[in-house]
């Protein structure tokens, strides 16, 4: 299995592979059914999202190892409209397209490491690591 892969996310079809691939990933890191599940979760959100608001995009899906530890982390990039007020997108229940408003928040707490920058007008750049 590679150790990292670049994925575009253009269609429905590709979140499913998204979540496809990280699985692939997770299992090949040692990750538990509970952990395996976790990523995926989050990787369809984030993928869902980068499909829906972000108009398209990427994600980088890598194997990582330091020392004794290993995880999975996904970077998910576009160059959409941004999102002008992070803090808000964040918090549950917000929504821009009448969805449940998990997303952001959902995605962040089934994680270890989160982050998130984006411009108005170039876009969002996620990234989001899991260890094991």
């Amino acid at each position: 299995m590679p150790q990292n892969e670049t994925m575009s996310i253009q269609s429905a079809a590709d979140v499913v592979a998204v979540r496809q691939t990280v699985r692939q990933f997770s299992i090949a890191q040692g990750f538990s059914l509970v952990d395996q599940t976790k990523m995926v979760t989050a990787a369809s959100e984030l993928a869902r999202n980068t499909l829906d608001y972000g108009g398209g995009g990427t994600v980088k899906v890598e194997a990582l190892e330091q020392g004794s530890r290993r995880g999975v982390r996904l970077t998910f990039e576009d160059q959409g409209p941004g999102i002008p007020d992070l803090n808000l997108a964040l918090k549950d229940g917000f929504t821009t397209g009448g969805g449940l408003g998990m997303g952001l928040g959902g995605a962040k707490r089934l994680v270890n490491e989160f982050e998130i920058d984006s411009r108005v007008g170039e876009g969002t750049r996620i990234v989001i690591t899991r260890w094991r």
